[in-house]
């Protein structure tokens, strides 16, 4: 295998230089975290499953028109993806009370929000993440006033599509979490949905039982967090019954 330059680490996945100028390689790693990575383990298949359900709902919103940097999966941990300049700023899409808006607000966990709430956070590990708002992204430069317009109407839209999509599989989206970046085409500047999304970066219940089919099993130091995973890709028709992912990938040599 051909030496490939790594560009970025991050808790969940590496990016790697592309076969093509402005593209990249996202490797998907088997690592959990919880409480900004103060907690870790491996848990071996993670990142299979990871990428298999991102590129399954990055593939769906294409279709739909949402722009993203997805271009295809490679293998069983890698896609081939649009490099894009990542906007410094997480976008939390909130349907249902749960995790830090509860203990912010004195919410009960599970209590249905009025109306779909988003928020915004700096992407700052070193931070914790911490919460923004309109007035700090665009003073600090991080975006401007379209720009925040532009990833608040995107991730409204991904929010309904992904809310149907899951009803449809007996699953509650309660939350979700997106990062956006920019690509540059000639004198263009496009606003571009990026990193992943998958039971690592959305609260995923199940619509009966409220049980929980995402990272805070992890986070709670609850068990059965692969199982978890695993559920959500057959439910997507993605993974089949018996069907176990490998836990190896390919080897990749870091420069």
């Amino acid at each position: 295998m051909s030496r490939r330059r790594r560009i970025y680490e991050g808790k969940a996945k590496v990016l790697y230089e592309g076969p093509e100028p402005g593209t990249l390689i996202q490797h998907f790693k088997d690592d959990a975290t919880a409480v900004d990575a103060g907690s870790k383990e491996v848990v071996d298949g993670k990142g299979v499953l990871n990428n298999r359900i991102s590129e399954f709902l990055f593939s769906r919103l294409n279709e739909i028109g949402v722009p993203t940097h997805f271009i295809k999966r490679l293998n069983m941990r890698e896609q081939l993806i649009r490099e894009a300049e990542i906007i410094p700023v997480e976008t939390i899409v909130r349907n249902v009370a749960a995790g830090s808006l509860s203990a912010r607000l004195g919410i009960e966990e599970g209590t249905p929000l009025p109306r779909s709430i988003i928020e915004f956070c700096f992407k700052s590990d070193d931070l914790g993440d911490p919460l923004v708002s309109e007035e700090h992204i665009t003073a600090f430069g991080w975006a401007n006033p379209q720009e925040i317009d532009e990833m608040t109407a995107l991730a409204l839209r991904i929010n309904d599509f992904l809310s149907g999509l899951f009803l449809g599989i007996g699953i509650k989206l309660v939350d979700f979490k997106v990062e956006f970046g920019r690509i540059y085409e000639n004198d263009m500047v496009r606003i571009v949905l990026a990193d992943e999304i998958s039971p690592d970066s959305c609260r995923l219940w199940d619509i009966s039982t409220d049980e929980k089919l995402d990272r805070d099993r992890f986070r709670k130091d609850m068990s059965g967090l692969i199982e978890a995973y695993q559920d959500v890709a057959r439910r997507l028709g993605i993974l089949f019954e018996n069907e176990r992912p490998e836990s190896s990938g390919p080897v990749l040599v870091k420069s």
